[in-house]
């Protein structure tokens, strides 16, 4: 049964809803305030529509989210995210916290309307980029933050406490158009020819690059990978971990980004070579260190056999760069020029998906979408190349051709 109070111009609707496990009345509320102009009977006959459907919704376990939403946020990330989520994702998810609580935290969860969300999102296109006040927040970050609030709205259905996601309805900015910045097969060619003349101790990272170049391993998967992934009878090796750094943690180990993430590759005969040259290497490096040697079993560690730190491979590549004189591009962009040179070599999209170990050809397809349009567009020449259609004679040449 449900309880009724007349607050000034509303009204407020308490509905009962039973016992908690610890034997504490559990009750629900909401107010509802009359349309302006609304007569005494309009008003009766209204209430009692809005406390019947009140009723309902308590009937059926759809609670009031009467809860701030940064309070429960912060219930998000500690009942789900910390949870479900990886470390470095809720690292990210902590970065759009402050923006968020700012524009939508002091606003109780059942309130929120798509005009909170767009409002907020709007104002965070014209938002500063760090301390840079000439320099707007990407597209792209715009859209990570809208992500987490509908993740989180998400998280409140399922909990039912509120029906409807405002995120919903919401618009993005159209998405920054920058051309991604990889090295040509020319400046790569230079690059390792380069590589040969590289002093001893900076073998381990001329193999990071080279594998780089030739698998398209992310740089987590390439750290993360060790000496007894490889199968050298069959000449593949597989990922199966990642090798990350956080502030709080320090150098972890993780699993992969995606269960697709797992995979075997094989070894071109160039890189065995590599690999075993780094490999003999290492093992008259550790004879050398002796005791000091912490054994990892990871191909690419510090001199003392720790894990290599997640920024050494793109300081080496800086100071590389410099040195001679080439411009620089980070440790990703040589999985950017792999995939390009296998789609450009005619190979399908579901096969780059498995080699880059992606979730979907989806995700294949949009981040490669110019690579794929310029081999699509080089396969139709090649068709036409071969069928050379020869031009239809114009109408005087019919006639002159029928005169004859």
């Amino acid at each position: 049964m449900a309880n009724v109070t007349k607050r000034g111009n509303s009204y407020r609707i308490k509905v009962f809803c039973g016992y908690d496990v610890h034997g504490k009345q559990v009750t629900q509320s909401k107010t509802w305030k009359p349309t302006v102009g609304m007569t005494d009977k309009q008003i009766e006959k209204e209430l009692q529509r809005q406390i019947v459907l009140f009723e309902e919704e308590c009937m059926h376990g759809n609670v009031v989210a009467t809860i701030k939403f940064e309070d429960f946020a912060k219930q998000w990330f500690k009942e789900y995210a910390e949870l479900k989520l990886k470390t470095q994702t809720i690292r990210g998810y902590h970065y759009l916290e402050p923006r968020i609580y700012k524009a939508l935290g002091h606003l109780r969860l059942d309130k929120i309307t798509p005009r909170h969300v767009q409002r907020f999102i709007t104002d965070l296109t014209e938002m500063p980029c760090g301390n840079n006040p000439d320099k707007k927040l990407s597209a792209k970050t715009v859209k990570l933050h809208l992500s987490l609030v509908s993740t989180i709205f998400d998280y409140a259905i399922k909990m039912q406490m509120i029906k409807d996601n405002p995120c919903r309805n919401v618009t993005l900015p159209s998405p920054d158009k920058k051309e991604r910045k990889i090295y040509t097969v020319e400046e790569v060619q230079k690059i390792l020819a380069l590589f040969n003349a590289e002093p001893i101790e900076n073998l381990k990272y001329v193999v990071f690059f080279t594998m780089a170049l030739y698998t398209g391993l992310r740089r987590g998967e390439l750290l993360g990978l060790e000496w007894k992934d490889f199968d050298w009878n069959r000449n593949i090796f597989t990922v199966n971990r990642n090798s990350l750094w956080t502030k709080e943690r320090g150098m972890y180990t993780d699993t992969l980004k995606t269960a697709s993430s797992n995979r075997c590759l094989k070894m071109q005969p160039e890189l065995i070579e590599l690999l075993s040259q780094y490999r003999n290497w290492q093992n008259e490096h550790k004879a050398a260190v002796g005791d000091k040697w912490q054994e990892h079993d990871r191909l690419f560690t510090t001199w003392e056999g720790l894990p290599m730190h997640v920024t050494s491979p793109a300081d080496f590549l800086k100071e590389f760069c410099k040195r001679h004189g080439i411009r620089y591009c980070g440790p990703h962009s040589w999985r950017h020029l792999h995939a390009s040179l296998m789609i450009e070599s005619g190979v399908d999209v579901k096969t780059v998906q498995s080699c880059l170990g992606h979730s979907s050809p989806t995700t294949t397809m949009s981040c490669y979408l110019h690579s794929f349009q310029s081999a699509q567009a080089a396969a139709m020449d090649a068709v036409a190349n071969v069928i050379r259609i020869k031009a239809a004679p114009s109408s005087s040449q019919e006639v002159t051709s029928n005169g004859l």
